[in-house]
């Protein structure tokens, strides 16, 4: 995988994050954000017996991501996450979220008017369509990860902590006390 830094050691948050990327891909782009609780998958298999089949080959120490379905929809991101709390059995937590990217020439030329700025973000010939997913755990670890939608066949993925610290910082604040 690609990076944004040197490269990351694998770890129980990683696998997870790029477990949770590979289920998001698989269902194309134009998604709207998607949640999940990150929680040790010996913990599910003590208290959902019901999924023991589907995490008989998941390892114990690990993190399964568990969807938290029926977000509202919004277009104040940092908004809804600042409104999310977790069960102290969330030992982390990511998101999935898609963005248009542009030169920074782009920005600097945005309309004032948010519906104007958005349909010229659209149009633009330089235009990247990405998504993002920001997952942290309690301790503060962190990753990111990105894919780009022209180069979603190739399956290339760039993996890093600083690829988008805004959205990583606001998910971990769901996780603080």
């Amino acid at each position: 995988m690609p990076s944004d830094q040197s490269p990351v050691q694998p770890t129980p948050l990683l696998t997870a994050a790029v477990d949770t990327e590979r289920h998001v891909a698989r269902l194309g782009w134009d998604q709207p954000p998607r949640l999940f609780a990150l929680v040790r998958t010996a913990l599910l298999q003590e208290r959902e017996p019901t999924l023991q089949g589907q995490l008989a080959d998941a390892d114990p120490t690990g993190y399964t991501a568990v969807e938290q379905e029926g977000l509202p929809p919004t277009s104040d991101l940092e908004s809804l996450l600042g409104r999310i709390a977790w069960p102290e059995e969330v030992e982390g937590a990511a998101i999935a979220v898609e963005r248009i990217v542009v030169p920074p020439e782009a920005e600097r030329e945005l309309p004032e008017d948010p519906a104007a700025a958005t349909d010229v973000l659209v149009a633009h010939p330089g235009r990247k369509d990405v998504r993002l997913l920001a997952a942290c755990l309690r301790d503060g670890s962190q990753i990111c990860l990105l894919r780009q939608r022209d180069h979603d066949s190739d399956d290339a993925v760039a993996v890093g902590t600083d690829i988008a610290p805004g959205l990583t910082h606001a998910l971990a604040a769901t996780l603080t006390d």
